[in-house]
């Protein structure tokens, strides 16, 4: 049951990127819910297991059944590139009660049984409390599941994004979305997501598209979004095989005798393009002493540096991973 999103002039000059650390929060908890997408997150898993039986998730997952509508209203597109998890609950909590009460009707209708449950009609009954209680856990689960280990994911969130605007540049929009999932067919001024469990269809009307890299939506593309919200469509962010890599786990022993253990570990963890700040948090080492081992490493041409928003990003140069990855 395919989505479609029908274009014209107008929404090809709307399209962005954006990064949402309120969809990965949700997005984590569905991972939690559900085993068979949890392979590339183990270390995750064992790092936050203990903190995360605490939560209580049930409410949210009683929204998230697998081949249903999950509710919009909590995990909206975000309103700019970058925006903070503040201003994103902030603005679930804004949501007017009767908007989310369709929302969630919508949601349990797939599943009758859940609808006439106590804990269905609870939700139901009083939409305003619902939100309210939802927006809570959601920021119990950022505080807990996502905020300690966001730097890490922002870095290969945001890598992935400076890396797709430079083959937008490079391959145009149609290309583009086969690169970002195999799931993606552009065709008649229309994006066709294929394979998924929900029927979709809708006419931009102007809004554009908003395209978001996500670490925890592996291995399907999620779009869609009813109005009021932008259309979107969420895609598997490139990387993540190597996420929870260690420090020093990829680093040859050759190359640490070479450069010196830290200077070769900042070498190795640019796997995907990354910041000062985030390299700082993944290897343990303070910022001044990343920054130093990067601009020896980018005076040698083995680094090469851009400007990213608020941050200059580090990527290797072809030298720099015949260094790293060595045959």
């Amino acid at each position: 049951m395919p989505v479609h999103l029908h274009f014209d002039e107008s929404d090809l000059l709307r399209c962005r990127f954006a990064v949402s650390p309120l969809w990965e929060t949700q997005a984590a908890v569905r991972v939690l819910g559900r085993p068979e997408r949890q392979g590339y997150h183990l270390p995750w898993l064992r790092r936050i297991r203990g903190a995360a039986a605490g939560l209580g998730l049930e409410p949210l997952w009683l929204l998230m059944a697998e081949g249903g509508h999950s509710p919009d209203f909590f995990c909206p597109p975000p309103i700019g590139p970058l925006a903070s998890f503040e201003e994103e609950i902030a603005g679930v909590r804004a949501i007017d009660p009767r908007l989310a009460g369709q929302d969630m009707a919508r949601s349990l209708a797939d599943r009758p049984e859940v609808l006439r449950s106590p804990a269905g009609q609870a939700l139901l009954a009083d939409p305003e409390r619902a939100v309210r209680e939802l927006a809570d856990l959601l920021e119990q689960s950022w505080r807990v599941l996502i905020e300690p280990h966001w730097p890490r994911l922002r870095a290969l969130l945001e890598a992935d994004v400076a890396y797709h605007s430079r083959r937008l540049a490079a391959v145009g929009f149609e290309r583009l979305l086969g690169e970002l999932s195999p799931q993606l067919r552009w065709a008649d001024s229309t994006l066709t997501l294929t394979r998924t469990r929900a029927r979709h269809s809708r006419v931009l009307g102007g809004q554009g598209l908003v395209l978001m890299p996500s670490v925890f939506a592996w291995p399907d593309a999620v779009g869609g979004f009813e109005d009021p919200w932008q259309p979107a469509v969420i895609y598997p962010a490139r990387g993540i095989g190597g996420l929870w890599t260690e420090p020093g786990d990829s680093t040859p022993e050759v190359l640490a005798r070479l450069l010196g253990r830290a200077r070769a570990d900042v070498l190795c963890a640019l796997d995907e393009p990354a910041g000062t700040s985030a390299l700082a948090h993944r290897l343990g080492l303070a910022p001044s002493s990343v920054s130093e081992h990067l601009s020896v490493l980018r005076a040698a041409g083995l680094l090469t540096s851009r400007r990213y928003g608020h941050q200059v990003l580090y990527e290797r140069t072809p030298l720099g991973i015949a260094l790293a990855v060595p045959q």
